[in-house]
């Protein structure tokens, strides 16, 4: 299974949308400045979660995440559940 994931910076609120195995460790390597994009904005939490049955399927929904619409779908989905996701893979 591959987990879409979305990150949120605590110091200036940006989004970061990409997709990992293991997203925990993925969010440490994060949190660490292992990703140049990321590196300027830690720390990072977890806002936002899915999982998907292969590569294929998480690309297309990541892709999608990252337009407008997807952002836009995501702000109201997180305001319609007050933030909550799904669980975490372990």
């Amino acid at each position: 299974m591959i987990t879409v994931y979305v990150i949120e910076s605590l110091t200036d609120s940006t989004w970061y949308t990409g997709m990992a195995k293991n997203v925990l460790q993925r969010l440490k390597e994060h949190n660490s400045g292992k990703n140049r994009f990321t590196k300027g904005h830690r720390p990072w939490k977890i806002i936002h979660t899915e999982t998907h049955p292969s590569w294929v399927e998480a690309r297309a929904r990541e892709k999608y995440l990252k337009t407008a619409a997807g952002k836009a779908w995501l702000r109201k989905y997180l305001t319609e559940t007050g933030g909550k996701t799904g669980p975490l893979p372990a």
